[in-house]
């Protein structure tokens, strides 16, 4: 069973969206949140698997409030899947920054939005492809590769690889697939790189793998 968190400012939308969600067994709705600052107080409380977060709210936006859940070592595993009718290049690249595992417009189909749930908590990342734009052109305007970063000598031969994988963009389903081990074993994995190198986000590992020379394909 996946947890989720809905943080939305309207009643209807989050009324809306529980339905849609719990068309899914496989999904239920543990909590809601009119603001950003409730969403964190309800994130510490509750601890979901996802939060489907949307930017625009009072008291705290969910920028700011996506900054403070992935900024708690207690809620590392909460995964924030950004889910909004504003298409604004900056806000997308400032939650992508701050580890949202995704961002959505809210114009995607149900079944669509519930198979993003599902992705999103299986440890991997989406994007509407609305806004694929944006990020592509950042990346593309990013620095090239540097050096190998110091911290990757603190990693096993195994976390190596695995972070290798996360260069490629795989969820926890797709590494344990690739290297012979179970999902579960793959997330502790995951766990223990973010702690060494000292990051909040999967999106931040697998910056530093590709500037490292990770994400090159003969290192696959």
């Amino acid at each position: 069973m996946i947890r989720v968190l809905l943080a939305d400012d309207q009643d209807l939308v989050r009324a809306g969206l529980k339905t849609l969600l719990e068309n899914d067994s496989r999904l239920n709705v543990v909590a809601e949140a009119r603001t950003g600052r409730e969403a964190v107080a309800k994130a510490r409380e509750h601890v979901p698997d996802v939060i489907l977060m949307d930017i625009r709210m009072p008291e705290m936006d969910g920028i700011e409030a996506t900054r403070a859940i992935r900024g708690d070592p207690e809620l590392r595993r909460v995964r924030v899947l950004i889910l909004t009718t504003f298409n604004d290049d900056d806000e997308i690249l400032e939650a992508i920054r701050l580890g949202a595992a995704g961002y959505l417009l809210k114009d995607t189909q149900g079944t669509d939005l519930r198979a993003a749930v599902h992705t999103v908590a299986d440890g991997g990342h989406l994007l509407s492809p609305t806004v694929v734009g944006p990020v592509m052109d950042y990346v593309a305007a990013a620095p090239k590769p540097a050096p190998k970063d110091p911290r990757l000598d603190m990693l096993t031969e195994r976390e190596t690889a695995v972070l290798g994988r996360l260069a490629h963009g795989e969820s926890n389903a797709e590494i344990a697939t690739s290297l012979y081990i179970s999902p579960a074993t793959a997330r502790t994995y995951v766990s223990r790189i973010l702690t060494k190198m000292g990051v909040q986000s999967r999106t931040e590992l697998a910056v530093i793998a590709h500037r490292s020379g990770l994400g090159d394909s003969g290192n696959a």
